[in-house]
Parts: C-alpha cells; sequence; structure tokens
C-alpha cells in the first residue's frame, strides 16, 4: 500500500520537479498518531525557498486529486529535506564527499552497525568514511548495499 501511494506520487510529482530544475530528494507516506502524511522532500543547488515548494504542492495535489492513489484522509507536505538531508542514491554519495554523514548498516562492519563521521570517498559502490575512536582517527570502507539509512550529518 505504501509503496504503491510511494509510486504513484513520484510519477506525478517528477514531471513537475524536472520542470523547475528542482530535485526530487525523498518521499514517504507514513502514519502518525491517528493521521497519514504525505511527504515530498525537493532541494536545488543553494536551497529551495517557501514559494518553489508552495508551487510544487499545488501542482501535486491536483495531480493527485485526479489520480486518487490515496483512499484515506491525508496531509500533504512539501518541503525542503533540511540540513540532514538523506543520502538515498550512489550520486548523492558522490555529491557529498568531505562532509559529515551519520550510516546506518544493515549488518555489523568491524562490529558496528552505525558510523558518523567524514565522507571521504566514494568508487565502485563502496563509501569510504572517517571516524574518530577517542582521539584517533580510523576510516571504514562500506558496501553501498549494505547502507540500510544514511544522511547528511550536523556537526556542532
Amino acid at each position: 500500500m505504501s509503496s504503491h501511494v510511494i509510486k504513484t506520487t513520484e510519477e506525478l510529482v517528477l514531471p513537475i520537479v524536472e520542470e523547475k530544475n528542482l530535485e526530487l530528494v525523498d518521499i514517504e507516506y507514513v502514519k502518525e498518531g491517528k493521521n497519514w502524511f504525505l511527504r515530498v522532500y525537493i532541494d536545488k543547488a543553494g536551497g529551495i525557498d517557501i514559494a518553489e515548494c508552495g508551487e510544487v504542492s499545488e501542482q501535486l495535489s491536483e495531480k493527485l486529486d485526479k489520480a486518487d492513489p490515496i483512499k484515506e484522509a491525508y496531509f500533504l507536505e512539501v518541503s525542503s529535506p533540511g540540513v540532514e538531508r538523506p543520502l538515498k542514491t550512489t550520486e548523492d554519495f558522490e555529491k557529498n564527499i568531505e562532509k559529515n554523514v551519520y550510516v546506518k548498516l544493515y549488518e555489523p562492519i568491524e562490529g558496528e552497525k552505525q558510523y558518523e563521521g567524514i565522507l571521504k570517498a566514494f568508487h565502485d559502490n563502496i563509501a569510504t568514511i572517517e571516524y574518530k575512536v577517542k582521539t584517533r582517527k580510523k576510516q571504514v570502507e562500506i558496501p553501498f548495499d549494505k547502507i540500510a539509512k544514511a544522511r547528511l550529518a550536523v556537526t556542532l
């Protein structure tokens, strides 16, 4: 059900964002409490503004009303992915070399299932992350297919 809604939404929103030279970052369809939310995250170089989110929301809402892929009531939200933007594709990893990332794995590598550190490289579908253990810097190589979730991570 959820995957059908996400796939249909992606098919409807892609032409809208491409026409506006925007990037579709992610789509979520989730239940929080009693309410369902369809969240569409968009971005562009230099960031997205509220007017662009509003335009995409209006156009997508019209298309969703016509296609009617969601039977229950829901809230549509179109927004920026924020500073902790998800990294979903190999292209996302390639574009974010030298940035701080958080990665959660399907299974442990070197005894750990999550890493936070600097993405030093991404070659042949392997992410190299430099992280600290106390005061020592270490590196781990993580195959892309072992990554369950990844996002940019804010450092203070």
